[in-house]
């Protein structure tokens, strides 16, 4: 038994999300539809970060196990898996890892960025979320600095979530200028579902200066998502890579 990497990159908009779910076009279900043609054999794959349905992503991962008496993968068959599957989604790399390698498991930290725009362009808006409203940036990045100093992210994580724990461990967090958007950037060792979409759209109320810094920690310490704006749109959330 030999067991795969497989690096995918996607854009978001036209899947109900990463997980495969009944009766609902995903990543996977794309990606495991497109090696099964190709092939001609099942393949069960395991995701890295499952992101939510509007959600794009530069680099993320699967892994799978497959015979190797039974096909040869190889890196030399991407331009035809490609082929096959959607234009939205890009199979960027294949390798083969120790058996005992987990995709999800094996992950040291992930990386965010969130893209706002500020002023109405067309070209941005599939992928941004516009925001017209005056900010003030050294403040957002004030609040962003904070998020370093906490561990338990329950104020930012959806109702009902099934974890063992809330605690993340954020090694930065950071309002920057790139091109002519404003981005939101974030790595920690793992996120909370919606954690990231829900730190922006609150911090956005910090740049408005419709809530204090001293408001902003207290949202924090609650642990209460009831206090928390979960409104930032999926389409300007972006998991820019998985380090291992």
């Amino acid at each position: 038994m030999q067991r795969y990497f497989l690096e995918v990159s996607y854009k978001g908009t036209a899947f109900s999300g990463f997980q495969i779910q009944d009766n609902a076009i995903t990543i996977q279900s794309e990606v495991t539809n497109a090696l099964q043609t190709f092939y001609r054999q099942p393949f069960e794959l395991v995701g890295s970060s499952r992101t939510d349905a509007g959600v794009h992503a530069l680099q993320n991962f699967f892994h799978f196990d497959i015979n190797e008496t039974q096909s040869q993968i190889s890196n030399q068959h991407l331009y035809h898996l490609n082929a096959i599957i959607s234009p939205d989604i890009v199979l960027k790399n294949i390798f083969s890892v120790d058996v005992d390698k987990h995709c999800r498991f094996n992950a040291q930290s992930r990386e965010y960025k969130y893209f706002i725009y500020q002023h109405k362009n067309p070209f941005l808006q599939p992928t941004a979320w516009f925001y017209p409203y005056t900010l003030d940036i050294s403040m957002l990045n004030e609040a962003a600095q904070l998020l370093t100093s906490y561990t338990n992210f329950q104020s930012f994580s959806k109702k009902n979530t099934q974890v063992k724990t809330f605690n993340c461990s954020i090694e930065y967090a950071k309002w920057v200028i790139e091109n002519d958007s404003l981005v939101f950037n974030i790595q920690a060792n793992r996120f909370l579902r919606g954690m990231v979409r829900s730190l922006v759209a609150t911090m956005l109320k910090v740049g408005r200066k419709q809530i204090s810094l001293n408001e902003w920690k207290e949202i924090i310490e609650a642990q209460d998502c009831s206090r928390t704006d979960f409104s930032a749109p999926a389409n300007g959330l972006f998991l820019i890579a998985v380090n291992y």
